[in-house]
Formats: structure tokens, C-alpha cells, sequence
């Protein structure tokens, strides 16, 4: 990072909020700033990164929101490494959960400081002491416990302990000395992307140094962009950039891959030496086993390239050792005709994540005879993706062995039939059921296959029964392929399709 000690200023810190679903992240951030995130989220879930600003006793501080659903680890891992501070949350009903270690070991990686904001601490379940103690249990010791991370009790509902957490943001900020040189080239982190119908390729940033300017041209090592148009958060038109401020723009070439850095340049010929284009294959087989009969062939479209990344991250989590997922086509913006002919000839289903799917589109697919489905949450694509693999499976045919019956008499014999009495040895024998006639080979001792068969019909007795147990005698009617003897053991069995739930 280019500095000059002498223009050094101080400079907002970035905040990253991390912790499980559901417990108040964007909560937290609607009640501080006032900005309705929830109600524009799906099912109340943060489905991608948002970068945004706060004003507090003169002081900025940007907050990137993530994700807190399990499929977006990896983006959690880049909003924690963009991060100066990150902010743990943690409901104080429900204490440490799966994701809130995860990021926990995200932060512990970034070695970023830490403040633990206890939330929801206005319901009855509410135990702030029980939460502080898994947390040191994981390492995490509070202040209240003679150790040395902050922490705050919050309502994000009921507004209560935000101005604490934001005056203890301000204070970390302040002994962490973050600074920045306005005055150097611009350079940062895309923190995300995607591209728009109607401006082209989007990217939403972090200013990391310098000051950024409309016209100027910055590059990742995917994509280069002369600067358009700069927005801020709140979408309103601005004419620069500073540090560690969030901003939205357009004018990429190509949607850049987030996660990238993006510098400066001077020129578009230094641009372009600095940018080494790599296109993004357009055949994914996430399948381990290639040898799969059964394929379901994908079409896969999202508003983000970090809706993207977690949607390929959970569809590789689905075990694939019967059906194979490939990935035909993977990238962000709107469903159009190309993709449905990719999916055609594919003989693929297009599935949309947060997109639009125009009529003219909607007309081709229905002619073409290609099923597309958008989709407003993540797990339901994923469910339809399950649900498209279990169709495919061939269920196997599965041998369950039943019993075993000593053959003691020989009575009735007629063509392919006999008549036979037996005594259960092993199990039970059961009527209509497939049978293999073991005899023992007098050379060897051992038993082998000599014929195979059912039973008919089966009787204790005079009675007729559909089973008959270990212990018990009957009489079996057999038709089979070989003459029973006497001392033959007669092996019952049935041929049933596996249960194919839970396989996909």
C-alpha cells in the first residue's frame, strides 16, 4: 500500500458483522442506521454482502453485512479479511452455535481485534452469563471475565446497548491508529459483484487507500473498468471515493471476481498488464464419481458472483455416489435465450437465484420444452436440485434373506411341484417368497446351490398360513427347478427396491 507519512489521516473503520442465522445481525444494523435490510431480505436472510456507512458524534464507520446462512462460509471469510473490527454477534438465547465458531476461526485467521455483542437480551431465555461462558470454552474471553475482548448487551429489537457498541467501535478504532493517504492512487477489495440488465458489470467496493474518482481507471486481475458512475450506499450519485468508504460502479468490462484487489492505473495499456483475464469454465462436474449412469446436467444463473460461489459450495455438498451433477453453465445476471439453448442441448434445467427472467424468454423455454425455475432463497434451489437428482435413481432390487427350513419328508411330486415337510431352522419361511435349495456336497461338507424356486402355499397343520417361524414344522408346497431330498435346506428369501430416501 503506497503512503506518504505526511498525508496520513485518520480514516473510518471497516466493520464486519459475523455470527449465526438469525441471530440479529442485520437487526443490528437496521436498528442503528435505521435502514430497513431485513424487509428487503428473503425469509428475513441476508442473502449477499452489503457494504455500509454510519454516521456517529461525527465519526463515519462502514459496516459490511455477511451472510450468516451455513452456505456462505467463504464469503464470510472475505468480508473478515476486508475487516479492521469485526463484531461477533451472539443471541443470548440461544448462545454458541455451529456458524457463530466458524466465525470465530475466520476471525481468529484474520487477526482482527473482536467486540461480542450479546443480542435479543430482552427475551425471557435470555442468559448473557451462559453466553459468556461458551465463549471462553472457544477461547473468547470477555472483559467481564478479567479478559481482554469488549463486549455489549443489545436489543436490536428494543434499540437497547447501540450506542455503547458504537462508542466502543470508535474507542477500538482509536487505539488501532487507522489511517490512510487520500492523496495515493486508489486501491481496495471488491467485496461484491454482479451484472446488471440495464448498466453492465457491477461491483460493490471498499476504498483501502487513496481516493477514487469518476474516469478513473482501476483493474482487478479479472477486469478492467474506466469509472463511469460512482454510487454510495444508499444508491445517490457521488463524484469520489474515499478510504474505507463503500461504493458502488460501473464500467467494468467484465463482472470482477470478489474477493479481488483493484488498483489504480494510470493508463489502460498498464491496466491491461496488470489484468490477466481468465475466463470462467462453462462445464463444472462437481461429482467425484464420473461414472455415474445417472447425470442432471445444470443451468445456473444469480444476482451475485457470491450467490454463485455458495450455491456451487452447497451443490458440491450433496452426495453424488448415484447421480452426477454437472454444472453446464455458471454465471450471474439475467436468464436469457442463450441459456435456455445451452440447457436444450444439455437436455439441462435452467434454476435462477434472485433473477429476472424475461417473457421473451419465458416463450422460448416453454417452446423449447426447457423447465427454467428462479428462485428467492437458497435452500429451496437446493432442494429442487436434490429433488431432481432422486427422479433419476434407479432404485437397486435388494435380497433379504428370510429364514432357512430343514426338509424331514418327502410327500407329493408333480412336474415342477412337491409337496415337502419341513421344520424352520433359521428365521421364518413366508409364503410366495423366493427360494434357493442348499445340499450339502458330499466331497466338500459344504452347501451349495442346487436350484432355486418359491414356496406356493405353506401349512402348519391342516391350516394354510402365510408364515411359518424357527422352531415351528409345516408343510411346503415348492416349484422350482430341482427335486427336493430329504436333508435339503430350503432358503427363503424376497427381492424388494432399496428406499431410496435419504440418498440425495
Amino acid at each position: 500500500m503506497i503512503r506518504k507519512e505526511e498525508n496520513l489521516i485518520e480514516r473510518a473503520p471497516v466493520v464486519v458483522i459475523l455470527g449465526h442465522v438469525d441471530h440479529g445481525k442485520s437487526s443490528i444494523l437496521e436498528a442503528i442506521k435505521g435502514l430497513k435490510i431485513t424487509d428487503k431480505e428473503s425469509g428475513g436472510i441476508t442473502q449477499h454482502i452489503g457494504a455500509y456507512e454510519v454516521d456517529h458524534l461525527g465519526k463515519k464507520i462502514t459496516f459490511i453485512d455477511t451472510p450468516g446462512h451455513e452456505a456462505f462460509s467463504s464469503m464470510r471469510s472475505r468480508g473478515a479479511r476486508v475487516a479492521d473490527i469485526a463484531i461477533l454477534v451472539v443471541a443470548a438465547d440461544e448462545g454458541v452455535k455451529p456458524q457463530t465458531e466458524e466465525a470465530i476461526e475466520h476471525i481468529k485467521k484474520a487477526e482482527i481485534p473482536l467486540i461480542v455483542a450479546i443480542n435479543k437480551i430482552d427475551k425471557p431465555e435470555a442468559n448473557p452469563e451462559r453466553v459468556t461462558q461458551q465463549l471462553a470454552e472457544k477461547e473468547i474471553y470477555l472483559e467481564s471475565l478479567g479478559g481482554k475482548v469488549p463486549s455489549s448487551l443489545v436489543s436490536a429489537i428494543k434499540k437497547q446497548g447501540l450506542e455503547d457498541l458504537l462508542e466502543m467501535i470508535i474507542l477500538v478504532s482509536e487505539m488501532e491508529e487507522f489511517k490512510a493517504d487520500p492523496s495515493a492512487p486508489a486501491l481496495g477489495v471488491i467485496v461484491e459483484s454482479h451484472l446488471d440488465s440495464l448498466k453492465g458489470p457491477t461491483a460493490t467496493l471498499i476504498v483501502e487507500n487513496g481516493t477514487l474518482r469518476k474516469g478513473d481507471i482501476i483493474a482487478t486481475k479479472s477486469a478492467i473498468a474506466k469509472i463511469r458512475s460512482l454510487h454510495d450506499f444508499k444508491g445517490d450519485s457521488i463524484d469520489e471515493a474515499g478510504c474505507s468508504m463503500p461504493t458502488s460502479i460501473f464500467g467494468f468490462d467484465k463482472v470482477p471476481s470478489v474477493g479481488e484487489e483493484f488498483k489504480h492505473f494510470d493508463n489502460p495499456e498498464e491496466a491491461k498488464d496488470f489484468c490477466k483475464t481468465k475466463e470462467k469454465k462453462t462445464s463444472n462436474l462437481l461429482s467425484k464419481d464420473q461414472l455415474n449412469e445417472e447425470v442432471v446436467n445444470l443451468v445456473l444463473k444469480a444476482d451475485f458472483l457470491g450467490s454463485i460461489e455458495a450455491l456451487e459450495g452447497m451443490l458440491q455438498e450433496i452426495p453424488q455416489e448415484r447421480v452426477s451433477l454437472r454444472i453446464i453453465k455458471s454465471e450471474v445476471g439475467d436468464i436469457n435465450e442463450s441459456d435456455v439453448k445451452s440447457a436444450k442441448s444439455a437436455e439441462a434445467e435452467v434454476l435462477g437465484f434472485r433473477v429476472k427472467v424475461p417473457n421473451s424468454v419465458v416463450n422460448i423455454a416453454e417452446r423449447d420444452n426447457v423447465k427454467v425455475t428462479n428462485f428467492d432463497v437458497i435452500y429451496e434451489l437446493v432442494e429442487r436440485v436434490r429433488n431432481l437428482m432422486e427422479k433419476v435413481i434407479n432404485p437397486r432390487i435388494e435380497r433379504k434373506n428370510l429364514g432357512k427350513a430343514k426338509v424331514q419328508a418327502l410327500f407329493i411330486k408333480d412336474k415342477k411341484r412337491q409337496i415337502v415337510g419341513c421344520k424352520v431352522i433359521q428365521g421364518e419361511v413366508r409364503v410366495k417368497s423366493m427360494t434357493e435349495i442348499l445340499r450339502k456336497n458330499p466331497e466338500t461338507e459344504e452347501e451349495e446351490v442346487v436350484g432355486k424356486g418359491k414356496i406356493v402355499n405353506l401349512k402348519k397343520g391342516e391350516k394354510g398360513t402365510e408364515k411359518a417361524f424357527n422352531n415351528e414344522e409345516c408343510g411346503i408346497l415348492y416349484e422350482g427347478n430341482v427335486t427336493i431330498q430329504e436333508g435339503d435346506i430350503i432358503l427363503s428369501y424376497i427381492e424388494e427396491e432399496e428406499d431410496i430416501t435419504g440418498l440425495i
